[in-house]
């Protein structure tokens, strides 16, 4: 069986990498969902919009199911206390996503203008929201959460719904929107022809370019923002002990991390090059290569934020010492073993299922695909 040190830190990389699939493949359908009222002109477009992501988009709610699972059974106190403290900004990333199954669904039962408009916009919110607030939601832990725990290890969270949309948070949530609008749009530009094929592909650009500026912009004010340091020594294979440690807050300490590990430097590297070069094989119409590099983009970022923060995983800012990290917010040895077999299992079969799944879908959605398949297409 693997030490118990190790298999904390394989879950911090299995964590990230579930985060890094969800971005990747649902992102992509939510980009394309936050594109769809402007990329499609008319009701035909609209439709071809759609069925580039309609036949595969409940099955890359996996990425997002498995994602939460991991969450529960690998971090239980960081689950519970980000549950309780984001409550609201979850209940609301749950009320858009509802716009998705029943707009698919239902949007073209009936062939009425209003009807489809509407539906049209209950995709855009359930394809806009998530990012936006799933952005937020980083630009608040790298500032810290406002919790702290009682002596029964009981947390309370002490901020509000509205103190989460501070201007920090809001600029990581454009680089999160643009990020996914870039795969979005990426992937788009790959499954259609024509003129929507050329708005998908101003769009995407647009992102790239967004994404790009406010990146840079997020990592500037982040060196001004107060980090996080344990200044106490731990013992990274004892039992979990959230309140067993000294952490003060300074100046710069998101960058320490850079600083002993050079090398990190790629992953920023990689969100900012990846975002361009998607951008210009975009304008080159090598939409593949595209949607590659834009995969490679979202890599960067999300690793960027994880590489930051580590070993936290959700520090406090109203009682540091609780500040939740690999080391001390994680389920038992044996529970990190079993669930680490069952991941190295399962991970491939997701994987292999679903480059098939890509396999048999592949290929240009066209109008006359639609409107050859009125009653069997989206």
């Amino acid at each position: 069986m693997l030490d118990y040190t190790t298999l904390k830190i394989i879950w911090w990389l299995l964590v990230g990498v579930l985060l890094i699939g969800f971005a990747i493949m649902d992102g992509h359908d939510m980009g394309v969902g936050t594109l769809l009222p402007f990329v499609g002109r008319n009701d035909i477009e609209r439709r071809v919009v759609i069925n580039t992501v309609g036949p595969h988009w409940d099955g890359n709610q996996v990425w997002f199911i498995t994602g939460g699972g991991a969450l529960f059974a690998a971090w239980p106190v960081v689950y519970a206390t980000a549950f309780s403290g984001f409550y609201w900004a979850m209940m609301l990333v749950l009320w858009a996503l509802f716009f998705r199954p029943v707009g698919f669904d239902y949007r073209s039962k009936i062939h009425n203008a209003a009807w489809r408009s509407t539906w049209d916009w209950g995709l855009f919110v359930g394809g806009a929201v998530p990012p936006l607030v799933f952005g937020i939601a980083f630009g608040n832990l790298l500032q810290g959460v406002p919790f702290q725990f009682d002596d029964y290890l009981v947390s309370t969270y002490t901020g509000s719904f509205w103190q989460l949309l501070n201007p920090f948070a809001l600029l990581t949530g454009v680089v999160s929107s643009a990020m996914l609008t870039l795969q979005g749009g990426s992937y788009l530009a790959h499954r259609t022809e024509g003129v929507i094929q050329q708005r998908a592909i101003r769009s995407a650009v647009g992102a790239a370019l967004v994404l790009f500026c406010s990146f840079i912009a997020a990592g500037v004010w982040l060196q001004t923002i107060d980090g996080y340091r344990i200044v106490s020594v731990v013992d990274t294979g004892a039992l979990p002990d959230v309140l067993g440690k000294s952490v003060v807050r300074e100046a710069g300490a998101w960058m320490a991390n850079y600083a002993r590990q050079p090398l990190l430097w790629l992953l920023p590297a990689m969100a900012l090059v990846g975002a361009l070069l998607a951008a210009l094989l975009l304008l080159k119409r090598r939409t593949l290569s595209a949607f590659v590099l834009s995969s490679l983009a979202v890599t960067g970022v999300i690793g960027t934020a994880g590489a930051s923060m580590f070993p936290f995983v959700m520090p406090s800012s109203s009682m540091p010492n609780a500040s939740l990290t690999v080391w001390d917010s994680v389920s038992s040895h044996l529970s990190l073993a079993i669930m680490f077999w069952a991941a190295v299992i399962f991970m491939p079969l997701i994987i292999l299922y679903t480059s098939w799944a890509y396999r048999v879908m592949r290929g240009k959605v066209t109008a006359a695909h639609v409107k050859a398949n009125q009653h069997s297409a989206y």
